[in-house]
């Protein structure tokens, strides 16, 4: 007879794993910020920190200016202002206003923003903290349109390595589920086909007549069962493979394509947001063939150690005994943290300046046009990424959210990025350039006989773009223009 027997080994397995300090997770935070963002912060952190203080306009003198390594003028602080020149911040605060400058008004939104109002409906959940914080976190990942594209690893990486969040996918989709069931309907999918069934069944809870729910049902199986068909625009074939007859397969597709595709420009259009409304996070002016660039500061308060902190530091120094020694700590504590948080928004500053300069020295053509289009060149994240030597995710996150104030107008920084197509003669355009020349094709096509896909590729290979017709179907799917069948009048 064999016994079983039971035997423990013990092995050794080095893994690598990505561990960022606390200042390197403050910094993270507030490079993901806006300039509205990042003064709210600012002003929240003196309240919560007695050794921060803010430098009044009337006590910040306007002082020389000097040139910095991108040409910008930049000032030095007021020795004055501290008590050793272990004191002064490496942050300078707003470039207007330390030239004594007043810049022209940049309209400020009083109305309330697309992501305040899905915050206002996480709120009225009855969630614990980590679930308010992925909440929060995946709030701020969705794009302008509303859907979520950032993959949920991705976003529970990232709230482990720069939050320090122990979470797990089941609460993330939890919360993402959640969520979607925010107004406006459709808010947080992954992606069109998800964005519909949100919308689908947001309608089914509220259909009022038996006629209304059968039609949604039949919608919910167009989209779910047969989606491909769907979206290629293959109607004719769903009759036989729903078993319905024509007029009711018709009314069916008719009721999906008038669904909103985009439910987060829909909530942003309905609070009066607009492009006018937003705040840039960088002003780029031109003046013949020179570019310079800089850091929209205007509502960013500036920031020093309290002289008042470190002169009571000073005095429990001295003093030498427990209670000093103890009270000694805390105040140093507190001068630590005000450092450290005056020199994260200082590297945020410098990020984003390097970025930004990295975009123009690229983009020099089109911001030197006065914004011709055909001179966008194509452009990804890791092309600036080598220019500035930091890495994509946070070129990234310096380009999400942001925008910059040029002379003809307010471009999101994602405006600049575009992939490559490469024309006849070897040389490459931007995707943009091709979506430009696409529309104007179909713009001035004869509306009683349009272009077919085989059509407009021959067109454009006349223009010297070179690509097969899928890829014309490709890039007309993405302006969301019909086939020609359906675009004839």
């Amino acid at each position: 007879m064999v016994k079983n027997s039971l035997t423990q080994t013990q092995t050794q397995i080095q893994t690598q794993t990505q561990t960022l300090s606390p200042q390197q997770v403050m910094y993270v935070r507030l490079l993901e910020l806006t300039t509205v963002e990042l003064e709210d912060k600012l002003r929240s952190e003196v309240i919560e920190n007695p050794a921060l203080e803010v430098i009044e306009a009337e006590h910040n003198p306007v002082s020389p200016t000097d040139k910095d390594e991108y040409g910008d003028e930049v000032n030095a602080n007021s020795s004055d202002d501290y008590s050793s020149e272990d004191e002064i911040p490496d942050y300078n605060g707003w470039e207007y206003r330390k030239r004594g400058e007043i810049p022209e008004e940049i309209p400020h939104s009083a109305d309330t923003s697309f992501g305040d109002t899905l915050l206002e409906q996480l709120g009225e959940l009855p969630l614990d903290e980590k679930e308010k914080a992925i909440g929060e976190y995946i709030i701020g990942s969705l794009e302008e349109d509303g859907l979520l594209y950032k993959p949920l690893v991705e976003i529970e990486d990232e709230l482990t390595i720069y939050y320090g969040m122990d979470t797990d996918m089941a609460q993330i989709e939890k919360v993402l589920g959640l969520i979607q069931t925010f107004d406006p309907p459709g808010i947080g999918a992954r992606s069109l086909q998800e964005c519909l069934l949100l919308q689908l069944n947001h309608a089914q809870d509220n259909a009022t007549t038996d006629m209304q729910l059968h039609s949604i049902k039949l919608q919910k199986r167009i989209v779910t069962d047969c989606y491909d068909d769907f979206s290629k625009k293959r109607w004719d074939v769903l009759p036989g493979k729903l078993a319905v007859s024509e007029e009711e397969c018709r009314r069916a597709i008719s009721d999906i394509t008038h669904l909103n595709p985009r439910p987060g420009a829909s909530l942003a259009e309905s609070l009066g947001t607009s492009r006018q409304q937003i705040i840039p996070d960088f002003i780029v002016d031109i003046h013949g063939d020179s570019i310079s660039v800089q850091l929209n500061n205007m509502y960013v308060p500036e920031l020093r150690v309290s002289d008042d902190y470190q002169r009571m530091l000073d005095e429990q120094i001295k003093c030498g005994n427990s209670e000093s020694k103890a009270a000694a700590q805390f105040l140093k504590q507190k001068i630590d943290a005000a450092k450290g948080f005056i020199s994260a928004v200082k590297q945020r500053e410098n990020t984003l300046s390097d970025t930004m300069n990295a975009i123009v020295r690229l983009q020099a053509p089109f911001l030197l046009s006065g914004g011709d289009e055909s001179l966008l060149k194509p452009m990804i994240l890791d092309d600036v990424a080598q220019i500035t030597n930091y890495d994509i995710s946070t070129i990234s996150r310096v380009s999400n959210s942001k925008y910059v104030q040029l002379p003809w107008g307010v471009y999101s920084l994602k405006y600049f990025f575009s992939d490559a197509v490469t024309m006849s003669d070897g040389g490459e355009l931007s995707v943009r350039e091709l979506h430009r020349c696409l529309q104007e094709l179909i713009d001035n096509e004869d509306k009683s006989n349009p272009l077919t896909d085989t059509e407009l590729m021959e067109k454009l290979q006349e223009q010297g773009f070179t690509m097969a017709r899928r890829t014309v179907a490709k890039y007309r799917e993405q302006l969301r223009i019909p086939v020609a069948r359906l675009r004839k009048e």
